[in-house]
């Protein structure tokens, strides 16, 4: 990771441009109404591999995809980002599928102190006891959504989490942001294609049941890797907990398409749960202001 005030500036910028995006996509996959959030997954995949094939050809950076390849060893990491990504990727299609998408927010409101947790517990990232309040304070709120409501929100735990580890192994793929992302999709590209494959045999693809349909899930392959390639980017030159502060951005946006677009009942109790989190991000903003100014960085 580089520390130079230029290389953290473009992080930033990235940071933006990608949670202002996906921040946005509810509005994108609500489109799919329809078709079922796995086989919108699936498009996902291929074609989002397809398009950074593509970019990669343009700027022609296939050096560093063929390296690595050369090293099925040191793969690892990358298949793991491959995994939660995916995971991420499906579970928040069916949060938008099924209007669950107060709940999705949340989990993205909630991701960055799982970062900030994360950054401590894996990466030995030092913060502040405030923030150390924030983390539980944000414990406390899920678990109080649970005992009120008598469920536990998976959505929001599993986006949360999905999102937050998929993170913290990028920073270890040594792999640049368009290789690495490239090679993440590529990995994942033959159960997608057996999965489409099997699909059309059994007269199960809503990929040709229409030229919008089509047109649709053609286009899932630029729109999810354009926001990735520039959280990518942010993640490699920025601290984990940086890269959470930025996600403010997107699960406030999702909030308000969730209530004045999708008309998402919001209960007292799971407003409740959602000031809970916002009071710990405020904390663990303030603590995280206070030690830039403390060092001269504000």
């Amino acid at each position: 990771m580089t520390n130079t005030a230029p290389e953290t500036g473009k992080g930033v910028a990235y940071g933006l441009a990608a949670y202002t995006m996906w921040g946005s996509f509810p509005l994108y996959f609500a489109l799919f109404e329809g078709i079922p959030a796995w086989e919108v997954l699936i498009h996902r995949v291929i074609w989002s591999c397809l398009f950074l094939a593509v970019v990669i050809s343009l700027l022609r950076r296939w050096p560093p995809v063929t390296a690595a390849l050369k090293q099925p060893k040191n793969l690892g990491f990358v298949l793991g980002c491959s995994v939660f990504i995916a995971a991420n990727w499906g579970i928040y299609i069916y949060a938008v599928e099924t209007r669950h998408v107060l709940q999705a927010s949340l989990g993205y409101f909630l991701t960055p102190l799982v970062n900030v947790a994360m950054g401590l517990l894996i990466l030995g990232e030092r913060i502040s006891r405030l923030q150390v309040v924030a983390v539980v304070m944000a414990g406390v709120a899920i678990l109080y959504q649970f005992f009120l409501l008598g469920e536990l929100p998976w959505i929001t735990l599993a986006l949360a989490f999905s999102f937050g580890t998929y993170g913290l192994l990028r920073k270890k793929v040594e792999l640049d942001g368009l290789s690495g992302l490239f090679v993440e999709t590529l990995l994942l590209l033959p159960l997608g294609l057996l999965t489409l494959a099997w699909l059309s045999s059994q007269n199960l693809s809503h990929f040709t049941e229409s030229a919008y349909s089509t047109l649709l899930l053609v286009s899932s392959g630029a729109v999810t890797a354009i926001p990735l390639l520039a959280f990518a980017g942010a993640a490699r030159r920025l601290k984990l907990s940086t890269v959470g502060f930025l996600m403010y951005i997107n699960p406030t946006i999702q909030f308000l398409i969730a209530l004045y677009i999708f008309h998402e009942p919001l209960s007292t109790a799971k407003l409740l749960s959602f000031v809970m989190i916002w009071v710990a991000l405020g904390l663990y903003s303030w603590s995280a202001w206070v030690g830039r100014e403390r060092k001269g960085l504000a």
